[in-house]
C-alpha cells in the first residue's frame, strides 16, 4: 500500500466516522449560519503515552461544548454550552461510546501514521545555479535548489571560505513538491572574488551529516571588473619591473666596459714608458 493509499484510507475512516455521529456540516438556509463538529486525535510522539481524543462543536465559529477524553465528559464552554453539556452527560450510552473513541479510532491510526507517515524520510537533491553579473559591477546571484525531501524541516546555509553567510541571504519557505515531498530555494547576492570558496549547505533528518555542495563557476563566465583591474595593475606593475632592471643591466654592463677600457689604455701608457 503506497502513501496516497494509506491517505486516503485515514481521510475514509475519519469521514466514515463522523457520518455515523452526525452530520458534520450543516447549513441554516434563512441566515446562512454555519454549524460543524471537529474530532482530533492528539499525539506527539511515537509512544503515544500522551494519546487522547477530543470533539467540539461550532456554531458560527463560535465553539460552545467539548468532550476531552482525558475528562471523560461533555464541558460546556458558554451559558448554552453548560446546559448541552449537563444533558448529554446524562446520556450514559453516547458518553461510553465516546470514551472508547481514543483506543478504537486515534491509537489505530497514529501507529498507522507513525508507521508510513510520520517516521519516513526522503533525502534532498541539491543543484547550485547562478545569474552572471550584469554590466556595472552588480552582485551575482546564486542560487541553492532543494527537491524531492521529507519531512518538511530543513535548513540550508551558505558558506564562504568555512564560514557561514548571514547576510543578502534570501530564502523561500517549504514548497510542495509533489507525491507529499517538498521543495525549497536559498539565494545569495555575491560578488565574485578570485580564490574564495562559496558552498551551500543542506541539513535534513534523513541525512547521516550535511550535504554541502560547492560552486563551480562556469566555463567562459566572464570576469568581475574588480579582478579585471586587479589583474592589469599587477600585469603593469611586472612590466615596470621588467623595464628597470633592465635599465639597471644596461647601464651597469656600461659603466664596466667603461671601467676595463680605462684599465686597458693604463697598461699600454706603463709598457710605453717602459719602452724609452
Amino acid at each position: 500500500m503506497n502513501l496516497q493509499n494509506v491517505l486516503i484510507f485515514l481521510l475514509t475512516t475519519y469521514f466514515n466516522m463522523f457520518s455515523i455521529l452526525s452530520e458534520c456540516l450543516t447549513l441554516s438556509p434563512p441566515a446562512g449560519f454555519m454549524s460543524h463538529e471537529l474530532f482530533r486525535c492528539h499525539f506527539n510522539s511515537s509512544a503515544l503515552q500522551d494519546l487522547h481524543y477530543s470533539y467540539s462543536y461550532i456554531y458560527n465559529k463560535v465553539e460552545f461544548i467539548q468532550f476531552d477524553s482525558r475528562v471523560g465528559s461533555f464541558v460546556g464552554l458558554n451559558s448554552f454550552g453548560q446546559k448541552l453539556a449537563t444533558s448529554w452527560n446524562n446520556d450514559t450510552e453516547w458518553l461510553d461510546s465516546m470514551k472508547t473513541y481514543r483506543e478504537k479510532i486515534c491509537q489505530p491510526n497514529a501507529e498507522l501514521w507513525y508507521r508510513l507517515v510520520l517516521d519516513r524520510s526522503v533525502a534532498p537533491s541539491v543543484a547550485l545555479s547562478s545569474v552572471a553579473p550584469p554590466a556595472g559591477g552588480r552582485p551575482a546571484m546564486l542560487t541553492c535548489s532543494v527537491y524531492g525531501f521529507f519531512p518538511k524541516q530543513i535548513r540550508v546555509t551558505w558558506m564562504r571560505n568555512g564560514q557561514e553567510v548571514t547576510s543578502d541571504v534570501t530564502s523561500t519557505a517549504e514548497l510542495p513538491d509533489g507525491a507529499w515531498l517538498y521543495q525549497i530555494h536559498s539565494s545569495l547576492q555575491f560578488k565574485p572574488r578570485s580564490g574564495e570558496k562559496i558552498s551551500c549547505m543542506v541539513e535534513h533528518l534523513s541525512l547521516e551529516e550535511p550535504l554541502t555542495i560547492d560552486w563551480t563557476p562556469p566555463p567562459g563566465q566572464p570576469m568581475p571588473e574588480s579582478e579585471k583591474t586587479k589583474i592589469a595593475f599587477g600585469v603593469l606593475g611586472l612590466i615596470l619591473g621588467l623595464v628597470l632592471s633592465l635599465t639597471g643591466f644596461i647601464y651597469y654592463k656600461k659603466k664596466a666596459g667603461g671601467q676595463n677600457q680605462f684599465k686597458i689604455n693604463l697598461n699600454q701608457f706603463e709598457t710605453s714608458l717602459k719602452s724609452i
